[in-house]
């Protein structure tokens, strides 16, 4: 009986431990705590702009054609190269000309032709005139033979024509360069059969030269024609001041960029395709005060910038839109979105989250782009960063 009682109280012991068991195993675990982020932080303030816009740019020829045969025909040589200086009156290329000659040679023929059946009708016509005065024929006949030798002079004259036009044909198989200059591509080789005006060579005329470059559409309105620019050689420390010849009338429909042309003064004497930096005047802001941040500072999130503002007084972070001017070196911009004074994490901004705890990083030295007690520029746009004079109005968070 006692051996019963101690085996039942034993399953019951047992029961008690396994209903335990699962009742621990279906309760949640306790929540895990949200870390505590260092972050550095650098207060916003105002600072002079160290560098203005510039674009890179190729020298060029103001006139570059491409020169071209004005007949068919299979190319027999070319005398020229890539980068060969030419001369007015030059033979570039050569077409095979046994095609032409022998065209020449039948209009000469039909000119003889011609020449002969001219000379019948006019023999008849006089003939026939002396049969007039003497009455033995009527008016009528005299007036059909004088139809007779004009048509006959007509076709005479048609044939000559054609002759004229054949022997210009023939000299046609010459190439000749029209002006002097530089050889800038070869587009065809001896052995391909060619057709009327397609392009053999490119020659870029000697002469004033231009300065080629492409800007984005905001700031085609800064780069009207006459505005002044500053063009460096990369080669040297060469800089001349020049002017905007030309502006395209529409973007270019693959980079969606604007065509822009630089008249080079005509002591310049710069190399064909040489590469140097175009810097227009109107797009110069050195000294300009505004605001700007490092890059690690901003944070994509599929709508535009933002970046991650500390709140101070709780500690923790919180989104805040932006908008971006242009870069300065490393930096960027800001126009809109920050006011002097707020602090802004620079490192990390990728693992925060909205309403994160963090704590301020302490570096051996504190980072900082300006003193807090400047003043921020007024809103800037994209292509006119006008330089403060004094005091300017804070630019508003949104």
């Amino acid at each position: 009986m006692k051996l019963l009682k101690t085996t039942l109280r034993l399953i019951a012991l047992g029961a008690t431990i396994a209903v335990g068991l699962q009742l621990g195993a279906c309760s949640k675990p306790p929540a895990e705590q949200e870390p505590i982020r260092a972050v550095k932080v650098i207060t916003v303030g105002v600072q002079p702009m160290q560098s203005g816009l510039e674009y890179s740019a190729d020298v060029r020829a103001r006139v570059d054609a491409r020169l071209s045969f004005r007949v068919p025909g299979k190319l027999v040589s070319r005398q020229v190269e890539l980068g060969q200086q030419v001369k007015a009156g030059q033979v570039l290329a050569q077409l095979d000309p046994t095609d032409l000659k022998l065209a020449a040679d039948a209009a000469r023929a039909q000119v003889v032709a011609a020449q002969t059946n001219r000379d019948l009708a006019a023999t008849d016509f006089k003939r026939f005139q002396a049969l007039k005065e003497q009455s033995f024929i009527s008016g009528a006949e005299l007036e059909r033979r004088q139809s007779v030798l004009s048509a006959a002079q007509a076709q005479l004259d048609q044939a000559k024509a054609q002759l004229s036009s054949q022997g210009n044909q023939v000299g046609y198989a010459n190439l000749y360069a029209d002006v002097s200059g530089v050889v800038t591509a070869v587009l065809a080789d001896p052995g391909q059969v060619l057709s009327a005006g397609t392009p053999v060579v490119q020659v870029a005329q000697d002469g004033a030269r231009d300065v080629v470059f492409s800007v984005p559409e905001d700031k085609v309105p800064a780069l009207k024609v006459g505005a002044a620019v500053t063009v460096h050689a990369w080669s040297g420390n060469a800089a001349v001041q020049a002017l905007v010849r030309d502006v395209a009338a529409s973007a270019d429909p693959v980079t969606r960029t604007f065509t822009v042309k630089v008249a080079l003064p005509a002591s310049t004497d710069w190399p064909l395709g040489s590469t140097v930096s175009v810097a227009p005047v109107a797009l110069q802001h050195t000294g300009v005060q505004v605001i700007k941040l490092p890059t690690s500072a901003l944070r994509q999130d599929g709508q535009g910038s933002a970046v991650w503002v500390l709140d101070s007084a709780n500690m923790t972070v919180k989104l805040q839109k932006i908008q971006i001017a242009t870069a300065d070196g490393n930096d960027v911009v800001i126009t809109a979105g920050l006011a002097p004074g707020q602090q802004v994490v620079v490192a990390g901004v990728h693992v925060l989250a909205a309403g994160q705890k963090v704590t301020v990083y302490k570096g051996k030295q504190p980072v900082a782009l300006a003193s807090p007690s400047q003043t921020a520029p007024g809103n800037i746009a994209n292509s006119a960063l006008t330089p403060a004079s004094g005091p300017v109005a804070p630019i508003v968070s949104k």
